[in-house]
């Protein structure tokens, strides 16, 4: 009990400054859609800008934190383990001249293959490759970003990785009020705007990694794809690469089955994955990112009972965070996209689709966020394999549920193909860990099942007497035009009414993660 306490307070605090970072990105995030929703509303413009975004952010995924992080952190790991510095350098400059060479490769194959990728989503095709040719740099410098993030993070170092999508999210604020009056239409602004975001995100790392007394140059391409160092890192990264583009691909064909399914249901679906980011990203990116590092170095060292503990803290961390939030989420489901997203050309039909959308993505969250805790046990051991299947098999269930739901449910259809594919998902990893004798999957399943179900039975009390209390808690606020009063002021009454009486449930059982969160966050304010 005591190492479990001591693992999630260690959990925590290391992670806290990260979520707190993470939680002002994901909020800007949010004000980002919400300009969006203002600027494109569902409109036809809306859906080409989604869709241009969506392809670099697709080889993003590939080239940078998806591979780059499962990939050289645990190899980068073995070398601080080795304490060899010109070695370490010499490695550090080939996965950075082999990165550059590759993401340069793919902007230009980019640029010139857009014609041919623009016309398969359904939407306004002179807009989508005009967009998606502005965009697509994007990749090589948040590539470059990830590199750097790999880097950092292998020291324990993660506040400059934290603040980096800040300043994304604050350049495409930025450009899209500053620039929309001077460029043909808003969409435009926005995309300027991701473009110069990208760099900032890269140079506002480099510092800290010199600082750290980390050098790096241009090699030979021969000599950098023959470094020891880098050929681990391409054998972990080939399967990684599979696997994530199994699930780009996901959303690649997603988005093509939405964008045929009607105007405006490629828009809400983003709009709604981007209320769920929110949280996927402050908590459940956070712990995975602080939990590589810590789990790569108790894999190596031979540590299985650190091991085991921070993995069994971890999920049931995560159940503590998404459980009660996907109830809450799905009573206020609507209010939560009015609040946010209605404004200018985000009309009444723009809600329907969104809060559709996010009603049948809300179900998968926890599912979603374990398989970010889950994805880095492997890579901590330098097994990439596993988890490659695991997302294959996922996405071939996505793309079967979400072809025949799309029909009958449109946008819900696609969303729900992804929840009943990320619990496939979940359930597949769980096999595929339990295959070394070494980690408690049984323990950790136990805990977690248990947990998440006390956890849901907690909830859904806690959400009596808001379902209660109903459109009665809002009717005193209903005659404000300022929707910040409308609905923000009973919403936010309705949050501490079910936080009350959630903490209340919680500090009755003597909840032993409870009780860890408000230690490690005492000691760190004393």
């Amino acid at each position: 009990m005591k190492n479990a306490s001591s693992s999630s307070a260690s959990l925590i605090r290391h992670g806290s400054t990260l979520s707190l970072l993470t939680l002002g990105s994901r909020v800007l995030g949010l004000v980002r859609e919400m300009v969006k929703a203002a600027y494109l509303g569902t409109t036809p413009l809306s859906d080409a800008f989604t869709v241009a975004f969506m392809i670099p952010n697709l080889l993003r995924r590939l080239f940078a934190e998806g591979s780059i992080a499962v990939a050289f952190i645990p190899t980068f790991k073995g070398y601080l383990i080795k304490d060899d510095p010109e070695d370490t350098r010499t490695f550090l400059s080939s996965v950075f001249t082999v990165l550059s060479f590759l993401v340069t490769l793919a902007v230009i194959a980019g640029f010139f293959l857009a014609p041919k990728i623009a016309p398969l989503f359904g939407t306004e095709y002179d807009e989508t490759l005009l967009l998606t040719r502005i965009m697509f740099p994007y990749l090589a410098c948040v590539s470059i970003a990830a590199f750097f993030q790999g880097i950092l993070n292998g020291v324990n170092v993660f506040a400059p990785t934290g603040f980096a999508p800040i300043l994304l999210n604050l350049s495409i604020i930025g450009a899209t009020y500053a620039l929309a009056p001077l460029t043909v239409n808003p969409a435009r602004a926005m995309a300027i705007g991701v473009l110069l975001g990208g760099t900032l995100e890269a140079l506002i790392q480099l510092p800290f990694v010199l600082k750290k007394g980390f050098r790096f140059s241009f090699i030979g391409l021969k000599r950098a794809f023959s470094n020891p160092g880098t050929r681990a890192t391409l054998r972990l990264i080939g399967p990684t690469i599979i696997g994530m583009a199994a699930y780009q691909l996901n959303d690649l064909v997603s988005t093509a089955l939405a964008g045929n399914a009607g105007v405006g249901v490629v828009s809400s679906l983003q709009f709604s994955l981007r209320l769920q980011e929110l949280i996927l990203g402050v908590f459940a990116v956070s712990i995975g990112t602080v939990l590589l590092p810590n789990l790569a170095g108790h894999a190596k060292s031979g540590r299985w009972s650190e091991y085991n503990d921070r993995l069994v803290t971890a999920m049931d961390i995560i159940a503590l965070i998404t459980i009660p939030i996907t109830i809450f989420s799905l009573v206020n489901g609507e209010k939560l996209v009015r609040l946010l997203f209605q404004a200018r050309n985000f009309n009444e039909d723009s809600v329907r689709l969104t809060v559709t959308a996010f009603t049948f993505h809300v179900p998968g969250l926890f599912f979603i966020a374990l398989n970010r805790i889950l994805a880095p046990a492997f890579y901590a051991q330098s097994d990439s394999k596993s988890p490659t299947i695991a997302g294959v098999a996922a996405f071939a269930a996505n793309m079967a549920l979400a072809a025949l739901l799309v029909g009958p449910l449109k946008g819900g259809g696609v969303a729900l193909a992804l929840s009943l594919a990320s619990v496939l998902n979940t359930v597949l990893l769980l096999a595929f860990l339990s295959r070394n004798p070494q980690v408690a999957v049984g323990r950790a399943l136990r805990s977690a099942s248990m947990y998440a179900a006390k956890l849901t039975v907690f909830s859904l009390l806690a959400a009596v007497p808001l379902v209660v209390l109903g459109d009665r808690l809002f009717a005193p606020f209903a005659g404000s035009r300022n929707r910040l009063v409308s609905i923000g002021l009973p919403l936010g009454l309705s949050t501490i009414l079910f936080g009350l009486a959630g903490v209340g449930l919680l500090a009755l059982t003597k909840d032993k993660q409870a009780k860890a969160i408000f230690k490690a966050f005492s000691r760190k304010r004393g």
